[in-house]
């Protein structure tokens, strides 16, 4: 069963359409890079495949699922990162992941956890607007690993994060990788992740204009995966 089944996938604003006939698929464990120019569409793609955004025309299923007749269980499938990490400020770092946590009905230690694998234990009670653009991102992580996705939707994660975050970031995405978890993750720029990446696509006009681009082999071996035990 294919992670991502997109067919023809086409959505518009008004009378002008961003999306124009997506087709593309991606399998489990795979890291697929998304490129392509601001207004390319790659952020609408992400969101209609989680379900956030209604396709005009097309179908895609993740997981066998299809967005569209079974959002729910799209949903219960997918661990979605914006561009804006999307975190109460009032909150502490920890009642963030605690809320999320209990969301999500995961055990409280769960959350001690993810602090500590994304390094913001020390700054757990300070509230998240304190909290620099990075060490914000590192949180959003965090929350993705509570979530425990068969399928990560990332909208350059590598914003704002210094030279320890995107290692963190690296390392999760092969552990996840090993664990059968697909990735499609929207690049400014292809540097930070060239060494994960299974394969590159890029948009242009809401369309994929250029054939798939291979990268590390899918054979790669991967870290254990300190995310089972969460």
């Amino acid at each position: 069963m294919l992670a991502i089944d997109a067919n023809h996938v086409a959505r518009r604003f008004g009378s002008a359409w961003v999306l124009r006939g997506v087709t593309f698929s991606a399998a489990p464990g795979e890291i697929v890079g998304l490129l392509g120019a601001n207004g390319s569409g790659k952020s609408t793609l992400l969101r209609i495949l989680a379900t956030l955004l209604r396709p005009h025309g097309g179908n895609a299923q993740v997981f066998g699922h299809d967005v569209l007749r079974a959002p729910h269980d799209v949903r219960a499938t997918v661990g979605y990162l914006a561009h804006s990490p999307g975190l109460y400020d009032d909150l502490t770092a920890r009642e963030n992941l605690a809320f999320a946590a209990a969301m999500l009905e995961r055990d409280e230690r769960d959350v001690d956890n993810v602090l500590d694998r994304v390094g913001l234990q020390s700054a757990a009670q300070r509230q998240v607007r304190g909290l620099s653009a990075g060490m914000q991102r590192r949180l959003a992580l965090a929350r993705l690993m509570l979530v425990r996705p068969q399928l990560l939707l990332l909208d350059e994660p590598y914003s704002n994060l210094d030279a320890d975050g995107i290692r963190l970031l690296n390392e999760m995405l092969v552990e996840w990788s090993g664990a059968g978890v697909a990735a499609l993750v929207v690049l400014h720029e292809l540097a930070p992740a060239s060494s994960v990446l299974h394969r590159t696509l890029t948009m242009r006009d809401g369309c994929i204009v250029a054939p798939t681009t291979a990268h590390r082999s899918s054979s790669t071996p991967t870290l254990a995966l300190a995310m089972s035990t969460i």
